[in-house]
C-alpha cells in the first residue's frame, strides 16, 4: 500500500526525534546510552504500530469517525466549525497543525489539507514527547524526595528513571491508541508538562512571578484536551504546592515538655502544627491514624498561615477560576452530546481502578510472591540438603526487626540511654491522667486501628456496590470494547457477584498501595535498609503524631532539623562526588525513598474526583491516575528481602544464579518483567484488533452499520 507523503515525513520525523533529544541534551550522565537505546527502539515499536493500524484501518474508526473530520476542519482554517458530538476540548486538533508533516498544501480551495494517517502519527510524536516528559518527572520526584532528608542536590537521572519511562510509554492504553486519532495521549502529556513544571517549583522555597504565570497558563493548555484534567492541575499539583508551602515555614526546633493531660497535649500539638510542625510521614510509615493526623496538620497549619498558602497556590486558583468561567459560558462541563454525558455520582468507579492498577501493574505485585514461594521451599524437600531452610543473611540478622513507628510508642529512647548511662534507669517518671493514657494506648496498638479500618472499608465497599452501581448504556450497547465483556461475565451474570468482587479490590487496593509504599512493614518483609528516609535512629521532620507522650524527658525534634531549600549558589562539590561515588555503589540509592502520606492521599482525592462523576466506565479513563501513581512507585531491591527469602537467599548462594542476583541488587527486577509484560498485552490486544475484525448483525442476520468492519479495543 503507497502511503502519503505527509505520513513518511511525520514517520522519519519520529524517527529522528529521539536521537536529537539524546543528542542535545546532556548525554554524559552514566545512564545516557542506555536512555538512547531505550527512546530508538520505543520510536522504532510506535512507528511500526502505527504503520500497521495505517495499512489495516485505513479509514477513520469508532471515535475518529468525529475527530479526523473535526481535524480536518481545523486544517482547512474553518475554526467556527463544530461537531455537537466531540464532548471533548479542541486541543488535539490544534496540537496537529503544529505537528511536522501533518499540514501540507492541497489543490483546494483552502489550501491545505490533512489526511488520516498523517493525523494518526500526531499522537506518535507526542507519545515520544510524553516519555521524555516521564524521564524528567521520575528524574525530579527522586530529586525531591532525596532533598527532603538531605542538603545535596540530585543531578544525575536514575536507570530506575530511565526505564520507568520506557515501560509508562509502553502501557497498552497509550501505546494502543498512540496510533489511533485519540485524545488520552495527548491529554496525558499535557499533564505531564504541568506536573514537571510543579515539580520544579517545590524544589525552591519561592517562586517568581514569571513562573506563577507560566504555571496558570500549562494549567489552561491541560484543560484544551480533556475537563477532567482540572483535578489533576487544581487537586492534585495545587494540593501538593499547599504541603510545600506550610513545610517551608520551619519552625524553630523545641524540646516536647512532659504533659499529663490529654487537654494539654492536643493544645501543644495544635500549637506545633499551627507553626508548621506538621505530621507527614513517608508511606511506607504511615498506619490508619496517621491519614487521620496528617489531614488535620495540613488543616491547622494552612488555616494559621493562609498568606503564605495562597502565595504558592495562587496560580491554581486562577485555572479553577478560568475553568468556572468556561462551565458558566458552555452551560455545562461536556462541549456535545450532553444528553448522554450527564455528571452523575459514581462512587463504583474507586472500586475498579484498583484491579485495573494490578493487572496492568502485576510485575510490580512481585514482593508479594515472595511469601508463597518460601512456603513452598520449606515445605517441599530439598535433594542433597541436610535442612530446608537457608541460613539468613548476616545483614539480616542484625536488622532483623523492620523499619517501624518508633514514635508511635512513649518517648523514651533518648532518656533510657541516659538513664543507662547514668545508673538511674529506676527513676519514677509522673504518671499521665487516664483520658491521655487511654488516647495513647489505642493510638500506640496499631492492631487495634488496622482491623477496624479494614472492616470500615469493606462496610463502605459493600454500601456503594449495593446502592451506587451504575451500569451505562453505552457500556451494554457496544461489544467492541473489552469492558462489555468484562461486565457481561461479572457484574451481569448474578447480583452475588457484584459483592463477590469487593474482595479482589479490597486485595488489589491493598496490594497496590504497599507497591506504592516501597518498604511498608505490614505489607513485606524486609531489611532496615529497605529505604533510606525514616529508618534512623533519630526523629525525622514531620513526624508529629499528637498521640505520643513524652514521659522520659527527651527532646523530640533536636536530632534531625528541618530541610532547608538547596539552591545553586549552595552546591558543596565534596557532597555531590560524595552522592556521586554512592549512587555508583548503588544505582537504586535514591530511587527507593517514598512518597509522603499527603502525597498519597492528595493523589487519591483527585482521582476521586476525576472519576466519581463518570457513570460510564472507560479504561481510558484511569490512564492518568495509573500514570500518577506509577510515577510514584519507588524502586525495590531483592537483596532488601534476602534474609527473609529462601529464594534470594538461593539465589545469593548457588554459583551459577550468584551473578544475576549481584545484578539485581543494582536493577529493578520488576522493570525488565515489566516491560515484557506490556509487550505481551500490546501485541496481543493488537493482534486482536487488527487480524479479527467482524461485521455486525442483527438478531434476525441483517448486516447492521452498513457492513462495515468492526474491531475490538479498550
Amino acid at each position: 500500500m503507497e502511503l502519503s507523503q505527509g505520513y513518511k515525513t511525520v514517520a522519519a520525523f519520529i524517527i529522528a526525534l529521539p536521537l536529537f533529544v539524546w543528542r542535545f541534551k546532556n548525554s554524559s550522565g552514566p545512564n545516557s546510552r542506555l536512555e538512547g537505546f531505550f527512546f530508538y527502539c520505543l520510536s522504532v515499536a510506535s512507528v511500526s504500530w502505527l504503520y500497521a493500524v495505517s495499512v489495516l484501518v485505513p479509514e477513520p474508526y469508532l471515535d475518529e469517525v468525529f475527530h479526523i473530520p473535526q481535524a480536518q476542519k481545523y486544517c482547512q482554517g474553518r475554526f467556527q466549525e463544530w461537531d455537537d458530538k466531540i464532548t471533548t476540548p479542541p486541543g488535539l486538533y490544534l496540537l496537529s497543525l503544529i505537528t511536522p508533516g501533518v499540514i501540507r498544501p492541497s489543490s483546494s480551495v483552502s489550501g491545505y489539507f490533512c489526511d488520516v494517517k498523517s493525523l494518526r502519527a500526531t499522537n506518535v510524536v507526542v507519545l515520544m514527547i510524553l516519555a521524555f516528559l516521564v524521564l524528567k518527572c521520575r528524574r525530579e520526584i527522586e530529586a525531591r524526595l532525596y532533598e527532603a532528608h538531605t542538603s545535596t542536590r540530585l543531578r544525575n537521572t536514575s536507570q530506575y528513571a530511565v526505564h520507568t519511562a520506557l515501560n509508562i510509554a509502553l502501557f497498552p492504553l497509550l501505546f494502543f491508541f498512540s496510533g489511533l486519532y485519540y485524545t488520552d495521549v495527548a491529554s496525558t502529556a499535557a499533564v505531564l508538562v504541568a506536573y514537571l513544571n510543579h515539580l520544579k517549583r517545590i524544589g525552591r522555597d519561592r517562586s517568581s512571578a514569571l513562573n506563577d504565570l507560566t504555571t496558570i497558563f500549562l494549567g489552561i493548555v491541560t484543560l484544551f484536551f480533556r475537563q477532567t484534567n482540572v483535578f489533576w492541575v487544581v487537586v492534585y499539583m495545587g494540593g501538593l504546592e499547599a504541603v510545600h508551602a506550610v513545610k517551608t515555614l520551619r519552625p524553630e526546633q523545641v524540646d516536647q515538655p512532659v504533659i499529663l493531660t490529654l487537654f494539654r497535649q492536643i493544645k501543644y500539638f495544635a500549637w506545633r502544627y499551627s507553626l508548621g510542625d506538621i505530621h507527614d510521614p513517608p508511606l511506607h510509615m504511615m498506619w490508619p491514624d496517621d491519614m487521620l493526623f496528617c489531614v488535620l496538620s495540613l488543616g491547622i497549619a494552612a488555616i494559621c498561615n493562609p498568606i503564605r498558602v495562597i502565595r504558592q497556590i495562587w496560580p491554581y486558583v486562577a485555572v479553577l477560576v478560568s475553568f468556572g468561567g468556561f462551565v458558566a459560558w458552555n452551560g455545562g462541563v461536556v462541549l456535545g452530546d450532553k444528553s448522554n454525558h450527564v455528571a452523575t455520582i459514581h462512587l463504583p468507579q474507586m472500586l475498579y481502578i484498583w484491579p485495573f492498577f494490578a493487572f496492568f501493574s502485576l510485575p510490580l505485585l512481585a514482593p508479594y510472591a515472595l511469601p508463597i514461594i518460601n512456603i513452598g521451599l520449606r515445605i517441599l524437600p530439598q535433594a542433597g540438603s541436610p535442612t530446608s531452610t537457608s541460613k539468613p543473611a548476616p545483614e539480616a540478622e542484625t536488622n532483623a526487626e523492620p523499619a517501624s513507628f518508633s514514635f508511635s510508642k512513649s518517648r523514651r529512647s533518648g532518656s533510657s540511654e541516659k538513664d543507662s548511662a547514668t545508673g538511674s534507669s529506676d527513676r519514677k517518671y509522673p504518671r499521665p491522667s487516664k483520658p491521655l493514657e487511654i488516647a495513647s494506648f489505642i493510638f500506640g496498638i496499631k492492631l487495634i486501628l488496622w482491623p477496624l479500618y479494614l472492616l470500615a472499608t469493606i462496610v463502605l465497599s459493600l454500601a456503594i456496590v449495593r446502592y451506587n452501581t451504575i451500569i451505562h448504556p453505552f457500556t451494554l450497547a457496544d461489544n467492541r470494547h473489552y469492558m462489555f465483556y468484562i461486565f457481561r461475565y461479572t457484574i451481569r451474570r448474578a447480583s452475588w457477584i457484584r459483592y463477590a468482587l469487593v474482595v479482589p479490590c479490597i486485595l488489589s487496593r491493598w496490594m497496590t498501595w504497599g507497591t506504592v509504599a516501597g518498604c511498608s512493614r505490614f505489607f513485606t518483609i524486609h531489611t532496615r535498609a529497605c529505604s533510606v528516609y525514616g529508618n534512623g535512629t533519630g526523629n525525622p521532620p514531620f513526624l508529629s503524631h499528637p498521640m505520643v507522650t513524652n514521659v522520659g524527658f527527651s527532646p523530640r525534634q533536636t536530632y534531625t532539623p528541618f530541610p532547608t531549600e538547596i539552591t545553586e549558589n549552595s552546591q558543596d562539590t565534596s557532597k555531590d562526588q560524595e552522592l556521586s561515588k554512592a549512587l555508583e555503589d548503588d544505582p537504586l540509592l535514591a530511587s527507593v525513598i517514598p512518597a509522603s502520606t499527603s502525597t498519597g492521599l492528595i493523589f487519591l482525592l483527585a482521582t476521586t474526583l476525576s472519576l466519581m462523576t463518570a457513570p460510564l466506565v472507560e479504561p481510558r479513563y484511569f490512564i492518568i491516575p495509573w500514570v500518577m501513581w506509577r510515577l510514584l512507585v519507588p524502586a525495590w531491591r531483592l537483596h532488601d528481602h534476602g534474609g527473609y527469602s529462601d529464594i534470594a537467599s538461593r539465589l545469593s548462594n548457588h554459583p551459577k544464579t550468584r551473578p544475576l542476583f549481584e545484578f539485581f541488587q543494582h536493577y529493578d527486577l520488576r522493570l525488565i518483567i515489566e516491560t515484557f509484560w506490556f509487550i505481551a498485552v500490546n501485541v496481543a490486544t493488537g493482534y486482536i484488533f487488527l487480524t479479527k475484525p467482524y461485521i455486525w448483525k442483527a438478531e434476525d442476520g441483517t448486516v447492521l452499520d452498513d457492513g462495515r468492519l468492526q474491531r475490538f479495543m479498550w
